[in-house]
């Protein structure tokens, strides 16, 4: 058995449970919608999200019939956000197979992702209560603010760790944040609770997306990510931010000038690469990234014992060890 199948133990039943409404919920009776869902679905990952919210929940308490809708309702938001990404990026790969905007072009894909946000408002309103649409919805604000940050982030070529980290809790800390929040709030958990669930999730967010960013500097095709992806989109990511931040002036001034002039050619974005290892870049990002995972266990460590809170320690180790 895999480690996330153990790791899914506690919840096994509400995840099956999740799977299927998730499913459900993406049907569709016109064609072109079908075929592009399809795809989507030969190409998701491990559900993390749905999966962290379950597992919160049964670790406050219970897995309500709330918790399960409200974990389709996240991994609709998380899936219509990685397809309108995918077209603002011109994104041609996902984990290792074509994206959506590459197989469908990009008018389907917007329309595809803009189907599936109707989808889960629709969802929204019949399944679970005010205060959990209303902490979706702020959720989808801030994940578009983050989006548009790094936009303006990228435009302006902005090199600034700073700025990184604000994008991050924008996007990928708050997504995880939102969803150990809401498992804990759907199984009527103190605030006390909430707040140590929250914190949990918005450190996993942060230690997810440093991982993620670490692969794009090495070749592995387990990742679904070409090598120096994000450089050649203009995102300057942790590794390559320290070794600018901790250079001198005179060492690191043809590497600012690749960035500032988007010469992102192969031998450049080899050389910035190359750059961000030498300076020490990957393993200062590798100890933040131990760091959070640190906190967020001492964070969950003080939780009630319980099959799913150690699954939830179990899933930190998958975060950061985690090869794609």
């Amino acid at each position: 058995m895999k480690e996330i199948d153990y790791i899914k133990q506690p919840v096994s039943e509400a995840f099956e449970e999740f799977e299927k409404v998730f499913a459900q919920a993406l049907s569709s009776e016109v064609k072109s919608i079908c075929a592009a869902i399809d795809a989507i679905r030969r190409s998701s990952g491990k559900h993390i999200r749905p999966l962290l919210l379950l597992l919160s929940a049964s670790a406050c308490g219970k897995v309500s019939p709330c918790a399960v809708q409200s974990a389709v309702l996240l991994e609709l938001l998380h899936t219509a956000s990685l397809i309108h990404d995918d077209v603002v990026d011109d994104t041609r790969q996902r984990r290792g197979t074509p994206s959506l905007n590459n197989v469908h072009g990009n008018a389907v894909a917007v329309l595809v992702g803009d189907f599936i946000l109707s989808v889960m408002m629709i969802r929204a309103l019949e399944t679970v209560d005010k205060q959990i649409v209303k902490m979706i919805a702020e959720l989808s604000r801030d994940m578009v603010e983050g989006e548009i940050k790094q936009l303006d982030n990228t435009g302006e070529m902005i090199l600034s760790e700073n700025e990184y980290f604000a994008v991050l809790e924008k996007k990928t800390a708050g997504l995880l944040s939102s969803c150990t929040e809401i498992g804990a709030v759907t199984a009527g958990a103190s605030y006390e609770m909430q707040v140590k669930c929250r914190t949990f999730g918005y450190l996993m967010g942060l230690c997810f997306q440093i991982k993620d960013d670490i692969f794009d500097y090495f070749d592995n095709g387990n990742t679904g990510k070409p090598n120096g992806n994000d450089i050649r989109d203009g995102k300057v990511t942790l590794p390559l931010l320290y070794a600018l931040e901790s250079s001198a002036v005179e060492e690191k001034a043809p590497y600012i000038q690749m960035l500032r002039e988007k010469r992102f050619t192969p031998e450049n974005i080899a050389a910035l690469i190359r750059f961000a290892k030498d300076r020490g870049g990957i393993e200062y990002a590798e100890s933040r990234m131990t760091e959070y995972k640190s906190k967020a266990v001492e964070i969950i460590s003080t939780l009630p014992g319980s099959g799913a809170k150690n699954s939830l320690l179990r899933l930190a180790d998958y975060i950061v060890e985690r090869t794609k």
